[in-house]
């Protein structure tokens, strides 16, 4: 049976927003799918970012879902707390988790979507037998810890394995990238099989973020060719 044709989203990072006035920030992307709030312990990455009362207020005023990357150190007692706070998707690395498939679920039954992230070192292979208990693979194309690196091209044999495995299980799971995702490098990861975009200079960088942000879905939808969708 062939796969249904992917559709390209776009999950701007406000890690590269304006932190003294981040509702703002919210509204100049409210054209996007989902917005990635990326939560740093100084911990598992040497960054220290926001927690969850930030997003707690995050989530009352925000005109899209948020999308929660939590790149944190104790993963297994801290998500479910932001899958209590209402966000849409909680994202949690396996390399931080204990029970990532006791945590997926928790976080589904919580009304979250679960995401499972995984550092460029991580191998996908053993965690293959995983997709039906999450919503989302997050392959990190750059280490985690910082905006504005340059994307890891080694990275695509990873996704394209990564959509092979997924479209031979006939699971719905979307492959999202995080890194380096420019109006260039989208249409490499899309056409490797990724289909969510976390943006965060390539929108917040530019002038109108509603703009780069329609410019980046159009280079990533017409990225999914055929055979680029069926791999």
């Amino acid at each position: 049976m062939a796969s249904a044709p992917l559709k390209c989203c776009i999950n701007p990072s406000i890690l590269s927003a304006d932190f003294v006035n981040l509702e703002a920030e919210l509204a100049r992307i409210s054209n996007a799918d989902a917005v990635h709030v990326d939560v740093m312990d100084n911990h598992f990455v040497p960054n220290l970012t926001i927690g969850l009362p930030v997003v707690e207020r995050l989530q009352k005023v925000t005109p899209v879902p948020l999308d929660a990357h939590l790149m944190i150190s104790d993963v297994d007692r801290w998500a479910p707390q932001f899958a209590d706070a209402g966000v849409s998707s909680v994202t949690f690395h396996v390399e931080a988790s204990d029970a990532p498939i006791k945590l997926a679920r928790e976080l589904r039954a919580r009304g979250a979507k679960a995401g499972m992230a995984l550092r460029p070192a991580t191998p996908v292979e053993p965690y293959l037998d995983m997709l039906s208990e999450v919503d989302m693979l997050l392959i990190m194309t750059v280490e985690p810890g910082f905006g504005g690196q340059a994307f890891l091209d080694v990275m695509l044999p990873k996704i394209r394995r990564a959509r092979a495995a997924i479209d031979g299980s006939g699971v719905d799971v979307a492959i999202q990238v995080d890194g380096g995702i420019t109006e260039e490098t989208i249409t490499r990861a899309a056409e490797a099989g990724a289909n969510v975009f976390v943006a965060g200079s390539a929108v917040y960088g530019k002038p109108s973020p509603a703009a780069a942000i329609e410019s980046l879905r159009t280079n990533g939808q017409l990225a999914f060719t055929p055979a680029a969708a069926t791999q």
